[in-house]
């Protein structure tokens, strides 16, 4: 465990101005050492949280939260927040069950000032802020912090667009972590940026205006001096885009410099006008392992802190054997291209595949929007695109599936990763998207019980001339190594075991849960279940279920909510047909799932096999 001296002086951000300068960068040290030892024992985010470390303590020293409030976009990065926000103490459960959520939460502490986790929302939030402090009277400051990858979805851009028109003042820091600090900072941008930020220079400049335009001929001398103030702007400093939306650009900084970082906070804090900062960070700074490897450490799992290795190897995932069908689909058709919104590396797809295939390789940032109507149009054009996209990402995607792919019956293949439960909680469980997708037009959606049926679905998938979703969990599924599983017919169940007293329809890996259930259900009880694994949502095998409803209650599992899943498709296809009733077992869609382990999350809602066991015999048996 690392001493923590510094941070155990900090109870809330205004202790931060106690601290001189050297004990600062003290802080900054033990932050470190903290959140990797947190990371190591519960996994988490971090190389993007060790590269806002300073920046954290620049923001907190300079501004008054929680009536200044801090927006941080995505919050992914909001692990020094946290600790610098009176909730050390209980930072070792970050991302436990019942502990610190991973992601800004405003129902865990006053300081989280809205919610985070999906990427786009904080400059847009931030405004409504602005202008609320603005209508009431209260002239709090109000900062958002986005990183530039956040930066280019389309709600930032959107946002942006519409800043200097709707705000009187806002800050808005862009921590850009993929610039180099020695490429980016010099000697005159940063004499550039001391001086147009400072109060003195910006007050005689306002003077100077007032002055000249009473002049005769003033206008012009005023137009000229903006020129050429522009022009050394756009010489040294990269900030056109902004000034030209009416937004002042102060950068580029480094991100790593907290005396120069509070200076700056210090110098723009009451400009009366829209300001971006521009700072310069480095993922994983000052912890090698996650600097020479950023993006295995973005969201890892526990792992030794002294090495970095993980502490238990990995088994076949479902993302693995999505990226091996990929190489294998790519290199026997042309018309193959795949798509994904800035996570390549978590959909499964391969180094492999991108060195091979360049040319049929996009990552179009974080832009779901953009990446599902471009690969519209791509189908439109003939080629077969695979989108690879995370289950609760998809959803921001929502109108773009249907006007732009199912209306007009586009083959694209959407592999729909993290369909399910996850660690993460609430703003990334993926266990709304059925309740969209089963609306569209067109729309087939598979779910493969194991990896080793995710590739004859791909396979299956392809062969249509419509729209398909491919809808899996992370991780693997645990299926028996020696496991035969038997062939993809479209559209049709599989009758995975017999049984006389109940009916447990069930999809994807939810199948192992229903085998055990009825394992118990006949060891405990004495209760014969038959199990029958979907497989297909969209077209469903209603035949089949209609079958074995005459007979015996029918019982749905599924790792989606209730309402909107496999339990409505059911039913809905019995509520006109004989049957000898029905019980649906999910997540409960009234009230949020929150994060923590899988396993835990299952006991809480009483979705492990013994606890459902126990559940079905009453039902049955009262």
């Amino acid at each position: 465990m690392n001493e923590t001296p510094q941070l155990n002086r900090i109870h809330a951000p205004e202790d931060l101005r106690n601290l001189t300068m050297q004990e600062l960068d003290a802080l900054s040290r033990e932050l470190r050492g903290v959140i990797v030892d947190a990371v190591a024992e519960n996994g988490g985010h971090l190389s993007s949280n060790l590269g806002v470390i300073d920046l954290t303590i620049a923001l907190h020293r300079v501004f008054h939260a929680p009536q200044d409030k801090v927006l941080w976009d995505v919050g992914h990065q909001s692990y020094p927040h946290k600790l610098l926000t009176g909730r050390r103490d209980d930072f070792p459960s970050i991302r436990r069950f019942g502990g610190l959520c991973g992601f800004c939460r405003p129902a865990e502490s006053e300081y989280d000032a809205f919610i985070s986790g999906h990427a786009g929302n904080a400059i847009s939030a931030a405004m409504g802020f602005s202008v609320a402090s603005d209508l009431n009277g209260t002239e709090n400051h109000v900062v958002a912090v986005v990183g530039d990858g956040a930066l280019i979805n389309g709600i930032s851009l959107e946002a942006l667009n519409n800043l200097r028109s709707t705000c009187k003042r806002l800050i808005v820091v862009v921590n850009d972590n993929e610039m180099s600090i020695e490429k980016s900072i010099g000697a005159i941008p940063r004499y550039l940026n001391s001086l147009i930020t400072g109060r003195n220079y910006n007050r005689f400049k306002a003077f100077a205006k007032v002055a000249i335009g009473r002049l005769p001929g003033g206008s012009s001398v005023i137009s000229g001096i903006r020129q050429l103030e522009q022009s050394a702007k756009n010489l040294f400093v990269p900030g056109i885009f902004f000034e030209e939306m009416g937004i002042r650009y102060i950068g580029p900084i480094n991100g790593h410099d907290i005396p120069e970082l509070i200076r700056t906070f210090e110098r723009i804090r009451d400009f009366s006008r829209p300001v971006l900062v521009h700072v310069i960070t480095e993922k994983g700074h000052g912890c090698e392992y996650a600097r020479e490897d950023p993006e295995r450490f973005h969201g890892t799992g526990a792992f030794d802190p002294g090495t970095g290795r993980a502490r238990a190897a990995s088994g076949p995932t479902f993302s693995h054997a999505f990226g091996r069908k990929l190489d294998q689909l790519a290199a026997s058709d042309e018309r193959i291209v795949a798509i994904t919104a800035a996570m390549a590396a978590g959909c499964g797809i391969s180094h492999d595949f991108i060195r091979k295939y360049p040319d049929r390789f996009f990552d179009v940032g974080i832009a779901e929007e953009h990446a599902v109507v471009f690969a519209g149009g791509l189908a439109a054009a003939g080629l077969r695109p695979v989108v690879a996209m995370y289950s609760t990402f998809l959803q921001r995607a929502f109108d773009c599936v249907l006007h732009d792919i199912c209306l007009q019956n586009l083959p694209v293949l959407f592999c729909v990763d993290r369909a399910g439960i996850v660690e993460d909680g609430p703003t990334h469980h993926g266990i709304y998207d059925l309740s969209f997708l089963r609306t569209m037009p067109h729309l087939s959606i598979l779910m493969p019980e194991s990896e080793a049926v995710l590739g004859p679905m791909m396979d299956s998938a392809l062969r249509q001339e419509s729209p398909v979703a491919i809808r899996y969990p992370r991780g693997g599924s645990g299926a028996p190594e020696d496991e035969t599983p038997p062939p993809v017919e479209w559209g049709r169940a599989v009758l995975d075991r017999e049984g006389r007293d109940l009916a447990v329809w069930t999809c994807g890996r939810e199948l192992y849960h229903a085998r055990k259930t009825a394992d118990i259900l006949k060891e405990k009880y004495g209760l014969s279940a038959a199990v029958y694994n979907a497989r297909f949502l969209k077209p469903f095998d209603a035949d089949a279920l209609r079958e074995c409803a005459r007979s015996m209650p029918v019982v749905s599992l599924e790792d989606h909510c209730i309402r909107g899943g496999l339990g409505s498709i059911i039913a809905e296809h019995l509520i006109d047909a004989p049957n000898r009733g029905l019980h649906c077992f999910g997540w409960d869609c009234e009230s949020e799932v929150p994060h923590g382990s899988v396993s835990e999350l299952r006991r809480a809602a009483g979705l492990l096999p013994e606890q459902l066991a126990d559940r079905l015999a009453s039902l049955i048996r009262p």
